[in-house]
This record gives C-alpha cells, sequence and structure tokens, in this order.
C-alpha cells in the first residue's frame, strides 16, 4: 500500500501544483472567467449544475460502455480467428492498420445519414474506435507464446485445444489486457465526439451547448467528468486485469 502511494505521490503533487498556479495566474492577470476560468469556479459549477450533469453522463456512459463490451467481444474474436488462418493474417491485418489512417470523425456524418440521431450511431462509433486495440493486441499476444513450450506439449500429445488454452491464451492475455486499456481510454472520447454530431444528450452535448452560449466553466466541467469517467474505465481494465492475470501483479511485486 504504501509502496502505492509512494508511485502516484509525484503524479497527485504535480497535479496540485498545476491546480495551484492555474488558480494563482488567473487571480494575477485578472483573466476573464469566460476565456479562462478558475479551478474554484469550475468546482462550484460542477456543484451547480451536478444534476444536468448527471443525466448527460448517463448517456454517455451508456454509449460508452456497450460500444466497448460489443468491441472486445468482436475484437478478441476477430484477433483470434485472424491468428489461426494464415490466409486471414496476411489479408486482413494490413487492412486493419490501414483502417487507422482512416480519422473516425469523418465517418460520423455517414453514420448519421444511414441511422440517424438516435444512439446506434454513437456506439457504433465507439466500437469503431475501440477495435483495432483489441483486435491487433490479440494478434500479437498469441504470438508471443513459447514455441519451445508448445513443442514440449504436442510431443506429450497435448491437443491444438490444449496448447491454445493453455499456453497461448495465458501469453495472450497482458497484451489482450493492454489492448483493453487502450480502448477504454478511446471509448468515452470516442462518444462525446459522435455526440457533437447531432443528439439531444449526453456530455458532448453539454460541452457543445455550454461552449456556444461562453459558459466556459461548463465546458472545463463536462472535461472533468469526460476525463473522470476515462479513469474509471481505465482502472476497471486494470482491476479485472489483477484478478484475471494474478501472475503478473506477482512478477511487479518482485521486480
Amino acid at each position: 500500500m504504501i509502496k502505492k502511494i509512494k508511485n502516484h505521490l509525484p503524479v497527485l503533487v504535480f497535479f496540485f501544483l498545476l491546480i495551484l498556479v492555474w488558480e494563482l495566474a488567473v487571480a494575477f492577470f485578472d483573466i476573464e472567467s469566460w476565456i479562462l476560468p478558475a479551478p474554484h469556479r469550475i468546482i462550484k459549477e460542477i456543484i451547480k449544475t451536478r444534476s444536468l450533469l448527471l443525466r448527460h453522463s448517463l448517456r454517455t456512459l451508456f454509449e460508452s460502455i456497450v460500444g466497448l463490451l460489443i468491441s472486445f467481444i468482436t475484437g478478441i474474436i476477430t484477433g483470434v480467428v485472424i491468428f489461426h488462418f494464415d490466409i486471414l493474417k496476411r489479408t486482413f491485418y494490413p487492412l486493419l492498420v490501414i483502417s487507422q489512417t482512416v480519422p473516425i470523425v469523418i465517418l460520423i456524418p455517414l453514420l448519421v445519414i444511414w441511422f440517424g440521431f438516435g444512439i446506434l450511431p454513437k456506439i457504433l462509433i465507439v466500437i469503431l474506435a475501440c477495435f483495432f486495440p483489441a483486435a491487433v493486441n490479440t494478434i500479437d499476444g498469441l504470438s508471443t507464446a513459447d514455441n519451445d513450450m508448445i513443442s514440449l506439449l504436442k510431443s506429450m500429445g497435448a491437443t491444438n485445444w490444449q496448447v491454445f488454452t493453455k499456453v497461448r491464451v495465458p501469453a495472450a492475455l497482458p497484451m489482450i489486457f493492454s489492448g483493453m486499456r487502450i480502448s477504454a481510454t478511446y471509448s468515452v472520447m470516442a462518444a462525446v465526439v459522435a455526440e457533437w454530431m447531432g443528439s439531444d444528450m449526453g456530455l458532448g452535448v453539454f460541452i457543445v451547448r455550454s461552449s456556444n452560449s461562453y459558459l466556459t466553466a461548463r465546458v472545463f466541467a463536462g472535461i472533468v467528468f469526460v476525463s473522470f469517467f476515462s479513469i474509471i474505465l481505465f482502472k476497471s481494465i486494470d482491476f479485472l486485469e489483477k484478478i484475471l492475470i494474478p501472475w503478473k501483479e506477482q512478477k511487479r511485486e518482485e521486480i
């Protein structure tokens, strides 16, 4: 516990120093709140609009979590299938990489045209943003298995399924979770960006409306919530990883 506190202490100190400098700079230079609000004004705005923020947050969280879960399932399954068939790996792995050169933002208008302004296009954007890390890390993770261990098991009569479940999956789990953490950080932001293009509810709508009204403190309040939920999802993946891969945590403690 003490070690964890020590590890996080530099980050916490830097964060509080940043807030302090921000607060003092706004006061010293007499910056208008509509340009850059002081941190204490942002906190007041969060308290003032907490019920409204909560309603918008629930929509964004729903879109993020549903899209994230679907991207995990489809990404991992796709990664496993591509890994096991060499022709698919040669064909689709480069396509997966190339697909990342297309900005997700430019697809939003098309999804709005095809599926309207409801929740569906937002969830699809989250899936598109989060699918790639899950799929690619699964493929790469399965490739990291110890070939000597696989040869030994096969010499002892192990089936392909046994090799997959006993060697490849345990070896791939750290990279799979790494991809899931990356996806988790993308999910909330992807939902927010999708909401900018047209929605009646969500943190993206809250931020845009606040920006249009020059309520800058509210904009920052929305940003705080986006960051908070992104961290929560990231830490949730961390927690799940510690449960499913206890040996990785033991190695960290030994180091």
